[in-house]
């Protein structure tokens, strides 16, 4: 099926993971839902490796499949929009190559969109699955976990303080880049999160409920190319984190004045300030209650010269 006249286009990043590459276009191929293309981004990567597993699809399903093959790798970023811009479908989803899916994945979320036309795009239910190395190269699940299990609904109040969806559980209309803009090929970790934050500023993002349909494969301790993002470049999300916040403070203070932020530092402050007060408050006075009345008599002075905690209105 020519990719033009697919509706979904799926985008598989990927960079010398042959075997997690060979499990996610297999994954693909099985869903129930099969109007759909693919174009495999290989970032830097052997471009052999990615060749073969591509030619060992059944002709059906490699009739759908296109890749580039970057000479160097680009990032994150940039191997998500190439992957974007390549693709004329009239849904995007990311597919990096280590997740997977649920076989009803597209055919649920598709079915959202077209019943909820208002919706930019739709977050499915997502199971965090835990894995571990076999000794033949291979990985076995050990153990499953919810992602977000009390989330129901997607709101931006929710976004500006954790990113509530991963990519393999987001699937949307591709106008949305035209928008908004593609995703920022100066964050290299985290730039799912900065896209989704730009995106729920002005649109609706729907959330199928139920079971969950996407499945967030984690390899903790695993490095190297076989490792995930998420644990891998731990340091990098931390750092784009605070660079997107601060951004997004500046920019605000750039055009309101810095009051506000002024403000809330001072009492997010004071609150913290508070807090290890009453811990040491709290501590001090179980100890001294142990030892003997003489000691008994300098708690009661120290309860009543720390500072308690600040009541409304104080």
């Amino acid at each position: 099926m020519p990719e033009s006249l697919a509706r979904v286009g799926i985008v598989v990043r990927t960079k010398n993971r042959p075997g997690l590459l060979t499990r996610a276009l297999d994954d693909i191929a099985a869903q129930d839902y099969a109007d759909w293309a693919v174009l495999i981004v290989n970032d830097g990567g052997d471009g052999g490796t990615v060749d073969a597993a591509v030619a060992a699809l059944a002709p059906e399903v490699r009739g759908r499949i296109q890749v580039n093959h970057n000479p160097t790798s680009l990032g994150r970023s940039a191997a998500a929009n190439q992957g974007v811009t390549g693709l004329g479908t009239e849904f995007v989803v990311l597919h990096d190559d280590d997740d997977l899916w649920h076989p009803a994945f597209l055919a649920r979320t598709v079915g959202w969109l077209d019943a909820h036309p208002a919706d930019i795009g739709v977050a499915a239910r997502t199971e965090i699955v835990y894995e571990e190395q076999r000794a033949d190269g291979g990985f076995a699940e050990v153990g499953r976990a919810p992602f977000w299990s009390d989330v129901h609904e997607i709101l931006y109040s929710d976004l500006l303080a954790v990113n509530r969806f991963v990519p393999i559980a987001y699937l949307y209309r591709r106008k949305l880049h035209d928008e908004v803009g593609l995703y920022r090929e100066d964050i290299h970790a985290a730039e799912d999160w900065e896209f989704n934050l730009r995106t729920a500023i002005g649109h609706s993002i729907g959330f199928l409920d139920g079971p969950p349909l996407a499945f967030w494969m984690q390899r903790i301790g695993v490095d190297g190319a076989l490792g995930n993002s998420m644990f891998t470049l731990a340091h990098d999300h931390v750092a784009f984190d605070r660079l997107i916040r601060d951004e997004a403070l500046r920019e605000y203070a750039a055009a309101h004045g810095p009051g506000l932020a002024l403000y809330l530092t001072d009492y997010i402050d004071g609150a913290v300030r508070d807090a290890v007060r009453d811990v040491l408050r709290e501590e001090l006075g179980r100890e001294l209650d142990k030892r003997p009345s003489d000691l008994q008599r300098i708690a009661r002075r120290l309860r009543g010269w720390v500072p308690r905690r600040r009541t409304a209105g104080s």
